[in-house]
């Protein structure tokens, strides 16, 4: 396929986050930061990507115009994994992790999401070799993620809330014991509980808080020191403590999920973020072989959760879907696949099974 069109689009997008009791201080993360991209192919077919943004979407969208654009637009491509190692190959010097590799996770997701609309063919049948008709399987066990809320009576509420709703596993993101706390009480012994630290805790943090996370039966605990790549002292805080921890939304290509896998229980890869979806089979292929069980890091409701789900139906050892638990104002994609008591069922139309909602563009596109 030779690529004729390239353009970045970004979104602001406001969101709820659903809870409505009195608050203990405002809220502080009230938009999604958005960076699309689309491709558009010879025989006029489009593809769709997404490049993570957070509080970064000029600089991700500047490396997509300015870096990837100029190596991409107007190339025949036929194999989409050799290219994006050749990519980057070309853009090392400018990083291995980060803004660069986020761009190049938008473009890989657009690349496929091409492949599948010129073959007639979801990702997940095109990627194919596995399970029934090349899927593991047609719908995903989805978790509840909740924003943090950092007081327990909120906590409580709306962990209450998506456990009435379904679902079997509740992640916080919180970072102080009675948080969690009123969430145990909140849910019971039988709903599934995590929570994402975010890296905020000190060594000596951890290991006062860690035994207190075990005691609550926490499923895991995620990032819970600084750096998060000293995958080794993790390994040996979950060792000492019996907790199990998990990692990955800071992580960026397969080669370095290998040391995160060899010693974490549950590696996070992001496709929006560690370099789309052919790093991402790699990584997972490396996690099974270890015996670890996937849950992917999947930020926000753009083409890079439509690509998560496809990879959800390709990869077997993709345990659960992340689902933030918000609401934005409007969904980018039509015939949004959300949870329903708890699962989502995984789209079966060409490429990522995303077309964009042009409303949702034109209101909320930052010129």
């Amino acid at each position: 396929m030779r690529i004729t069109a390239f353009e970045s689009l970004r979104l602001d997008l406001p969101f709820d986050d659903l809870y409505t009791g009195p608050r203990h201080k405002p809220r502080g993360w009230t938009q999604f930061d958005h960076v699309l991209l689309r491709l558009t192919d010879d025989a006029g077919h489009e593809g769709w990507g997404e490049a993570f943004a957070f509080a970064c979407p000029a600089a991700t969208e500047a490396v997509l115009r300015d870096m990837v654009r100029p190596r991409v637009l107007n190339r025949e491509i036929s194999d989409i994994a050799a290219f994006m190692q050749w990519l980057q190959l070309e853009l090392h010097i400018q990083g291995r992790y980060g803004i660069t590799q986020f761009a190049l996770s938008g473009l890989d997701i657009a690349l496929w999401d091409l492949a599948g609309q010129r073959a007639g063919q979801s990702i997940s049948r095109l990627l194919g070799g596995h399970g029934q008709n090349g899927r593991w399987r047609e719908s995903i066990p989805a978790y509840a993620s909740l924003v943090r809320y950092g007081a327990p009576g909120p906590v409580a509420a709306m962990a209450a809330q998506a456990a009435a709703e379904g679902y079997q596993c509740v992640k916080l993101h919180e970072i102080t014991y009675e948080p969690i706390a009123a969430a145990r009480t909140a849910l019971g012994p039988d709903i599934k509980l995590t929570t994402d630290v975010n890296c905020a805790w000190s060594r000596e943090e951890a290991e006062a808080m860690l035994p207190r996370m075990k005691a609550l039966d926490l499923y895991w605990v995620e990032e819970p020191i600084f750096p998060p790549e000293d995958y080794e002292t993790h390994a040996a805080l979950a060792e000492r403590h019996g907790v199990a921890l998990a990692a990955g939304e800071n992580a960026c290509t397969a080669k370095e999920f290998e040391r995160l896998s060899a010693n974490l229980a549950f590696p996070q890869p992001s496709v929006v973020k560690l370099g789309g979806i052919c790093e991402f089979i790699k990584t997972v292929r490396h996690a099974a072989s270890l015996g670890r069980s996937v849950m992917p890091h999947s930020p926000y409701f753009g083409p890079g959760y439509w690509a998560t789900l496809q990879l959800a139906a390709h990869c077997e050892a993709v345990a659960q879907f992340e689902f933030l638990y918000v609401k934005p104002e409007r969904w980018i994609g039509l015939d949004m696949p959300l949870p329903q008591n708890g699962s989502i069922r995984i789209p079966d139309a060409p490429g990522l099974g995303f077309r964009p909602d042009p409303e949702t563009l034109s209101r909320f596109r930052v010129a």
